[in-house]
């Protein structure tokens, strides 16, 4: 099956996306806020934690996927690249800025995984595509 091991992180990811949406309309409906934050701290931080995933996810997704669509990567490659990204979401998201506006372990660990997860991806993505255009133009 094409794009297995994306689709499985994706998926992960998606469940992660549910929780992280539920526990916004949760504190909506909590604190009857019907749009925004009605300036309640934990419903701004909630609010931060889904806006910050679904900032960062898509392009890491589309990474990973690009990267699984070569094939030129052992599949633990892609994998280390995934569970960065998953156990990096979930720290951030529900161990770091959910729980506290300042600094935490699991948002500072979170953004390091995240990151580091785009950047290597990145750098994979870079080094494959410019391989592949030297080759051709021989």
């Amino acid at each position: 099956m094409p794009f297995a091991l994306s689709l499985f992180y994706a998926s992960l990811l998606a469940i992660l996306l549910m929780a992280l949406s539920f526990n916004v309309v949760r504190l909506r409906r909590h604190h009857k806020v019907g749009v925004g934050t009605g300036e309640h701290p934990d419903l701004e931080l909630a609010v931060r934690a889904h806006a910050n995933f679904c900032e960062y996810i898509p392009l890491a997704l589309l990474l990973l996927m690009l990267l699984e669509a070569t094939a030129a990567l052992p599949p633990v490659i892609l994998h280390l690249l995934g569970m960065a990204l998953v156990v990096g979401r979930v720290l951030h998201g529900f161990f770091g800025l959910n729980r506290s506006p300042g600094a935490t372990p699991g948002r500072f660990i979170g953004t390091l995984l995240t990151w580091l997860m785009i950047l290597v991806a990145a750098l994979l993505g870079l080094g494959m595509a410019i391989g592949a255009w030297l080759w051709t133009a021989v």
